[in-house]
């Protein structure tokens, strides 16, 4: 039980992140034809080397669509005065915390067993990050009154069940 609600939990908090993801991933343009300027264009020989000019417009993209659909949630609580303190705290939780790509080359000059020791410290501060969301969620939704939480709960619900963008980023429900 206690990981059901820790799932749902997750849901709620990225409720805003995620949908605000998926629909930034549907409107980047596809990759270009074989050989024809892609991504990758003009980046080197290896493969995984990323643009950052075009990662930082995705991420701007990201941005923007993740204020908009705060902006439409707060709209829908109708947050009070007294309330925009308990928002302030738990919007700027759930701002995205940039991860640095582990060195590729770096990595491939572990051994399986410091690989497999640096994915675990990795996991483990994803699932600390994921955490201080979810109990920011949590104490949050303590500051919403009974009607607040009972948009906020349909809100995630709509997300978690597939929502307008399938749920979970979509993977998995198709139809």
């Amino acid at each position: 039980m206690r990981a059901y609600r820790r799932h749902l939990l997750a849901g709620l908090a990225a409720t805003a992140a995620a949908t605000f993801l998926t629909v930034s991933q549907a409107q980047t343009p596809p990759p270009g034809p074989a050989g024809g300027p892609g991504p990758m264009a003009g980046q080197g020989p290896m493969m995984g080397q990323r643009d950052p000019a075009r990662a930082e417009q995705f991420r701007a993209r990201m941005e923007q669509r993740m204020a908009q659909r705060l902006g439409e949630l707060k709209q829908k609580l109708a947050i009070t005065p007294a309330q925009e303190g308990a928002w302030s705290t738990w919007t700027a939780a759930l701002k995205p915390t940039p991860h640095q790509r582990p060195d590729r080359a770096q990595f491939a000059q572990l051994t399986t067993p410091e690989r497999i020791d640096r994915m675990r410290a990795l996991r483990a501060q994803h699932e600390a990050e994921m955490d201080k969301r979810l109990d920011a969620t949590k104490t949050f939704y303590t500051a919403l009154d009974a009607s607040q939480q009972k948009i906020f709960d349909q809100e995630s619900a709509r997300f978690m069940a597939g929502g307008r963008h399938g749920g979970f980023g979509g993977h998995h429900r198709r139809g």
